[in-house]
């Protein structure tokens, strides 16, 4: 019997090992919520980790500063208090992505006494905003007045200017009696839609988008429709942002389908060029593909 206690012993031992780790275990749990699953498209999501341990615990927390497929937008402050007989800790974090369709936002990990846990992922529904054809416009703020100190001398100044131009008009007048020439009126030598079909045959021979010029590529897009729109309908489309142009286009016989489609895409131009979003190879080819149609259906609408 006595040369069987320090067996006995030790075996004491390592279940008492093995009950204290199983119970500290079994205090330890991660928690990971949200305060919504869909969003649109660069909307933020508040994302809660809550972490339970032991008290006197050593926790080592989370250190990536990027997510695939989200961005984080704030990071907050980590809080704690006593929880019964261990802690309860606490972080904000605001996120975002820019990504659209169902994204699965990832596990983060947090090690407590050298193991490692992982948060739940959580998907999340990432979608652009729908146009809505039957939108109110926003009512036009009235003109505010100026007072210029310059006013007085902005008489003098068309009268001038007046002067000056009768004086050059004469003078060409003059000028093309005494040559005997006739002044030719320069027009352009294609159409709004010959020109705008081969601007886009011209940018797709380019391939931008794998030269790392993504931006540039849909910068050049954007253009191509707005100055076709400006020549074929007559719209000051150079003028106007996209969403002002969205709205102006919405004034056309075009069906909700493909002005939405039309509309997603001078969208997804704002965010590339003023979000640093860069599309995939499909999204970039299926927005060439849109510009492309809509410029054949706006060549047969009537403004």
């Amino acid at each position: 019997m006595r040369r069987n206690l320090p067996h006995i012993a030790t075996c004491l031992l390592v279940f008492e090992i093995v009950v204290q780790t199983v119970f500290a275990q079994a205090n330890i749990s991660l928690k990971a919520t949200v305060n919504r699953n869909k969003i649109l498209i660069g909307e933020p999501i508040r994302l809660t980790l809550e972490l339970k341990t032991p008290a006197g615990a050593d926790i080592s927390w989370f250190t990536q500063d990027s997510l695939t497929h989200f961005e984080f937008v704030e990071k907050g402050k980590i809080d704690s208090l006593a929880d019964g007989d261990g802690r309860m800790f606490r972080q904000d974090i605001l996120v975002t992505s820019f990504d659209s369709g169902t994204q699965i936002l990832p596990s983060l990990p947090i090690t407590v006494n050298g193991t490692t846990y992982l948060s739940d992922s959580i998907p999340i529904q990432v979608s652009f905003a729908k146009a809505n054809p039957n939108a109110d416009y926003n009512d036009i703020k009235d003109i505010v007045d100026v007072q210029n100190p310059l006013a007085k001398y902005i008489v003098w100044a068309v009268v001038a200017m007046t002067v000056i131009s009768a004086l050059l008009v004469f003078y060409f007048i003059r000028k093309k009696k005494t040559d005997g020439k006739i002044i030719k009126q320069i027009v352009p030598k294609l159409s709004p839609y010959e020109e705008a079909l081969k601007s886009l045959d011209d940018l797709k021979k380019q391939n931008l988008p794998a030269n790392g010029q993504t931006k540039l590529y849909y910068t050049r897009l954007n253009d191509i429709l707005r100055q076709f729109v400006l020549r074929k309908l007559q719209i000051a489309s150079m003028v106007k942002t996209n969403e002002e142009l969205i709205m102006q286009l919405r004034q056309l016989n075009i069906s909700p389908d493909e002005f939405s489609q039309l509309a997603q895409a001078l969208r997804m131009s704002d965010f590339v060029k003023f979000a640093k979003y860069l599309p995939d190879e499909n999204a970039n080819e299926q927005n060439f593909s849109i510009i492309h149609s809509s410029v054949e259906l706006l060549n047969k609408t009537e403004n």
